[in-house]
């Protein structure tokens, strides 16, 4: 054990028998460091929240003292409360950015340009289907036609569309997997 360690394991035992004056000279030894762990690892917090992490950190110190085991080091019992606090201030504060809408407009109303491999490649798959297979994954999955409407075309019931297109689909799958040649 450090020094350190040494010390503020006898400081904490003496003021969990009751000694206000140790506790208090144990509080004095470990805000240091617990500020310091703090500021580490919320550094993206604004730093008057520091503070008030600080005093998070040392109640629950207070408020959990009895339940640390006295023969297990103190150092890492105060870190893990720190890195909890300071875990719990980033968790309130939310993740949410706020961008202004009008910097996005412009990409918000642009078509998406077609990625031209996935249409030679979905093409090319489709191009391997019977002809009324390959109408009906045209139909419904590029061109958004409904499975009735489809199927009132070619007078299929909208069942028959939705199970065509299914079978039609697990043929496409195998033949990217190569198992359908």
């Amino acid at each position: 054990m450090t020094n350190r360690e040494t010390e503020w394991s006898a400081l904490l035992q003496a003021a969990d028998a009751g000694d206000g004056r140790a506790y208090a000279r144990f509080l004095h030894a470990i805000t240091p460091v617990l500020r310091g762990i703090v500021r580490a690892r919320g550094r993206n917090l604004a730093p008057d929240d520091h503070e008030d992490i600080l005093q998070e950190v040392l109640l629950a110190i207070h408020a959990k003292r009895h339940t640390r085991d006295a023969a297990a080091p103190v150092l890492p019992w105060l870190y893990a409360i720190a890195r909890h606090k300071v875990v719990d201030a980033f968790r309130r504060r939310g993740t949410a950015v706020h961008l202004p809408i009008e910097d996005l407009a412009e990409d918000l109303l642009a078509d998406p340009d077609p990625d031209l491999l996935a249409l030679r490649d979905s093409n090319r798959l489709i191009g391997q289907l019977d002809p009324r297979a390959a109408q009906i994954v045209r139909a419904v999955s590029i061109e958004g036609e409904t499975p009735a409407e489809v199927g009132g075309r070619l007078g299929m019931t909208d069942g028959a569309v939705r199970v065509a297109l299914h079978r039609a689909l697990q043929r496409m799958a195998a033949l990217v997997k190569g198992e359908d040649r």
